[in-house]
């Protein structure tokens, strides 16, 4: 499930791919250049980012003119109903995006470049996160190029942490303390929740991923065939939401919570703490009535993990090696130059409304990375230093991506989940019992 907060919205142009004729582009031998149609354009509606888009095409074609780029829209950037049907169709784009959960699923339906023997010539993907890189390689062969990612954090609400005498430099780290700072918050009183979560529309069993693998453990097996739901770890995932709910009275008494009821919550200044990737911010402000000097960032409780997410580009397996080596200088120029190119000029960004100092996207390592937070935080327009918390502490966590068949394993969650904030006398051993067994059918039939 992607994280819904500030992303750039990336689609549209009035170029489409015509009835009889493939998205893909073969090498324009005519003109003597090398042709590549790429696609998740910003659409007209976006101004801003589609002016930087194009910008950012233009200023590649002048310093590589052998190379034609040729943007295509779509919207949104990837549509599952159709994304398989374009790739087995032969319509996608020379250079076309995927979630991070997309990138196995088409290595395994034989539909991506082997990217391996030419990234060696792209100094700037050694650069990459490593686990970001890890998700497009596929027993040991490059198929991807990361292009975003995000983590899980807890957001939190300084002004409640004060006024419940919690320290808001000291975020909870672990569960009890979690547990124990929303039992505070909430005895505020006057309608205050302490900590909320989801648990509607596929929405609780996302969350509960997270919590299962800040705790260490995971929603299935390794190698894919069998839940891994009904354990020690998602026992106590459960009973934690259930002793927050019951006990201490700290989550509030409406449940079936989605994102919007929950960012409305926090927006309001009557939440202390809900899981969220840092996206969520900007619109925690700009649509909901937050301040971001009340909001802050600290990493996920626990210590063990966080569910990540994100996106990134593949290369059509049409593609010949001239336009394989051309995506990548794109890519390159694009999204892997620090403090630079369409999502990383902040001083651009800064001249805009958008937020510029937020600790995601977070693509780079080492001396790229210190690079692009310094750009980033001498052109920031938000309390960067309410983030360092998070950015300090996620780094070093175990980083997971959702599990196969993630929503309909999220819609089992979900029963599991809402049944603990429901219902006080919620039976949480068969509850995982009967979503393990749910679970594994999934998973049989995949």
């Amino acid at each position: 499930m992607r994280s819904t907060g500030f992303r750039r919205t990336l689609a549209a142009i009035g170029v489409s791919c015509l009835a009889l004729t493939a998205c893909g582009s073969n090498d324009d031998s005519a003109s003597g250049k090398t042709r590549i149609t790429v696609n998740c354009m910003p659409p007209k509606s976006a101004k801003v980012d589609r002016r930087f888009f194009e910008q950012d095409i233009a200023s590649f074609e002048r310093q590589n003119p052998d190379v034609d780029v040729v943007a295509h829209d779509a919207f949104p950037c990837q549509d599952p109903k159709t994304f398989d049907a374009k790739l087995a169709g032969g319509q996608m784009e020379d250079v076309f995006y995927t979630y991070f959960t997309d990138a196995r699923h088409v290595v395994d339906i034989h539909q991506a470049a082997d990217l391996t023997p030419y990234v060696k010539d792209l100094k700037s993907y050694g650069t990459v996160q490593r686990q970001l890189r890890d998700i497009y390689t596929v027993d040991g062969k490059v198929y991807g190029i990361p292009r975003t990612g995000y983590s899980m954090g807890l957001i939190y609400n300084r002004a409640l942490f004060e006024k419940a005498g919690l320290d808001p430099d000291r975020p909870p780290a672990t569960w009890p303390e979690l547990r124990a700072a929303a039992e505070k918050i909430a005895a505020l009183g006057n309608g205050t929740v302490g900590y909320a979560d989801y648990s509607a529309q596929n929405q609780g069993g996302w969350h509960f991923t997270a919590e299962l693998y800040s705790q260490g453990g995971d929603v299935v097996s390794a190698d894919g065939k069998k839940a891994t739901v009904d354990t020690p770890e998602g026992h106590a995932v459960l009973q934690n939401l259930h002793d927050m709910r019951w006990s201490d009275d700290s989550m509030g008494s409406k449940q079936l919570l989605v994102i919007n009821d929950v960012q409305q919550l926090m927006g309001s200044g009557k939440l202390g703490m809900y899981l969220s990737a840092p996206d969520n911010i900007p619109i925690l402000v700009k649509e909901k009535g937050g301040n971001y000097k009340d909001l802050a960032l600290a990493p996920m409780p626990g210590g063990q993990g966080t569910l990540i997410g994100g996106d990134g580009y593949m290369i059509n397996k049409k593609a010949s090696p001239e336009q394989i080596r051309a995506a990548l200088k794109w890519l390159d120029h694009m999204f892997l130059r620090p403090g630079k190119g369409f999502l990383g000029d902040y001083a651009r960004a800064k001249k805009t409304d958008a937020p510029v100092g937020l600790p995601e996207p977070r693509l780079f390592t080492g001396a790229a990375d210190a690079e692009d937070q310094r750009v980033k935080k001498a052109n920031s327009n938000v309390p960067v230093q309410n983030y360092q918390a998070f950015l300090d502490g996620n780094q070093s966590l175990r980083m997971k991506i959702e599990p196969p068949n993630a929503q309909q394993i999220y819609s089992v969650l979900d029963g599991a989940v809402s049944a603990v904030l429901t219902k006080k006398d919620a039976d949480i051993d068969r509850l995982l019992e009967d979503a393990s067994g749910k679970i594994d059918s999934i998973l049989a039939r995949s």
